[in-house]
């Protein structure tokens, strides 16, 4: 029986108030994914991986003064890429969004890379050209395509035995409804981990056999080598953002983000090493009421879609 408050898949221009765009080198295998929310989103974040690259994440603990960011850029390029969200602030400040400072107006951008650089052109990364084109791709109103686009244009997955087996990552995208609270996550997928898909149980995608005719379990394969001094492949980090119109604290976005990273732990074998950077934001807009834990029920599942929709629309 359907009831007022049945869980429903809605899209992401539902969410009103946010502005997200794509831009890419495909020749590089690079890319930036920017979401942005001119009035200003509270913003938060969780930060579990052992090898981030991130961007103005320490503004949003809770104890310090910003309460409101006006962007968020998720690029590839390692550290390099995070030089995307100048292009951002670039925009913003045209358009005169960001905080009166009376000297000019200070738009306050956070970000974090994945890394890149062994599936393109190492020497070429994300720049503030490639951010700006991304803010023109988020005003224009263009199509946010899942798969090898934006920040997810060079991820890749399952690196456990090196380049040579691994699969392809990618963008992934879903949003969800319960009642009038909406719920989107945002994901590019570059783990060291296997992928699975949460409602079968399959993997989807993980480091390959040397006949690269089946997935192998990247667990098995390092408890087999538990006494061994073996280095993990350094390439990975899963960065992801969930957008909401629920009305939140800033404290209550970084529980968000906090929590949401149980999608990552469900859907991404292992996950959280010290090899992956894996980062997650949560940013509110609006004012609908929602119950916190249930609003983390949600977000979850959003985010458990979204990394399932990066692998299967990778190329």
């Amino acid at each position: 029986m359907k009831t007022e408050n049945s869980i429903r898949k809605a899209e992401l221009w539902e969410l009103e108030g946010f502005r997200v765009g794509n831009a890419q080198n495909f020749e590089a295998g690079t890319g930036c994914t920017v979401i942005l929310c001119p009035d200003g989103a509270v913003c938060g974040v969780d930060v579990r991986g052992a090898a981030p690259a991130s961007r103005e994440t320490e503004l949003l603990r809770p104890v310090n003064m910003i309460e409101r960011v006006h962007g968020v850029m998720l690029s590839g390029g390692s550290a390099f890429g995070l030089a995307a969200a100048d292009g951002a602030m670039q925009f913003l400040s045209e358009k005169g969004y960001g905080f009166e400072t009376g000297f000019g107006v200070v738009p306050i951008v956070c970000g974090a890379s994945l890394f890149d650089l062994a599936t393109g052109r190492s020497d070429v990364r994300p720049d503030p050209a490639m951010g700006y084109a991304a803010c023109k791709a988020a005003e224009k109103g263009e199509p946010v395509l899942s798969g090898n686009f934006g920040a997810g244009t060079g991820a890749s997955v399952g690196k456990y035995l090196g380049a040579s087996q691994m699969m392809k990552g990618g963008l992934g995208i879903a949003a969800f409804a319960a009642g009038n609270v909406k719920c989107a996550a945002i994901v590019a997928v570059n783990c060291l981990g296997d992928v699975r898909d949460t409602e079968s149980g399959k993997i989807l995608a993980g480091v390959l056999n040397e006949e690269k005719n089946k997935i192998c379990s990247t667990g098995e394969l390092m408890l087999r080598d538990i006494a061994s001094e073996k280095d993990v492949f350094g390439g990975n980090t899963t960065l992801g953002c969930i957008l909401t119109n629920a009305g939140l604290t800033k404290s209550q976005c970084n529980k968000l983000a906090s929590v949401t990273h149980n999608a990552y732990a469900r859907a991404i074998l292992p996950v959280h090493t010290s090899a992956d950077g894996d980062t997650i934001f949560a940013m509110s807009f609006g004012n609908e009421e929602a119950a916190p834990d249930a609003l983390g029920v949600l977000a979850v599942l959003a985010m458990e879609r979204a990394i399932a929709d990066a692998v299967r629309s990778a190329q």
